[in-house]
């Protein structure tokens, strides 16, 4: 019987190791390389989530500024340089492939942020007091 493959579970054990290892390893590149890019100088960058393909030769990796910044064209700049970050990579993690990345702007922060706002809003505040079983 031929086994199937459900999407719906999300990533595998093997996965989340491996996009933590890479996750980890992005984040020592990142801190110590000169990327001679001028978007990259001076940029602080958070890599927040990595998400490898199930077969671990690709990756989604989730980046956003630290402080202000613009995420879309942090992700831009970083795809632009995604050869040379994947070269580094490869020396420092133990795989037997280095995986292609794929940089995206991570925009949960801000995200979070509006729900706080939305949250916050003395109609809804209000709402959270009433409590109609109290009554």
């Amino acid at each position: 019987m031929a086994k199937r493959f459900d999407n719906s579970k999300g990533p595998s054990q093997r996965q989340l190791r491996a996009g933590e290892l890479i996750r980890h390893a992005l984040v020592d590149i990142l801190a110590r390389e000169d990327l001679r890019d001028p978007a990259l100088e001076s940029v602080l960058i958070s890599v927040t989530e990595v998400r490898p393909s199930p077969d671990l030769r690709s990756a989604k990796v989730y980046v956003a500024p630290l402080g202000q910044g613009d995420a879309k064209a942090l992700a831009t700049a970083l795809n632009k340089t995604a050869g040379f970050l994947r070269g580094r990579l490869g020396r420092q993690i133990d795989m037997k492939f280095t995986p292609e990345l794929h940089f995206h702007a991570d925009n949960s922060f801000d995200t979070a942020s509006e729900v706080d706002a939305l949250l916050s809003r003395p109609e809804v505040t209000q709402d959270l007091r009433d409590d109609p079983d109290d009554a």
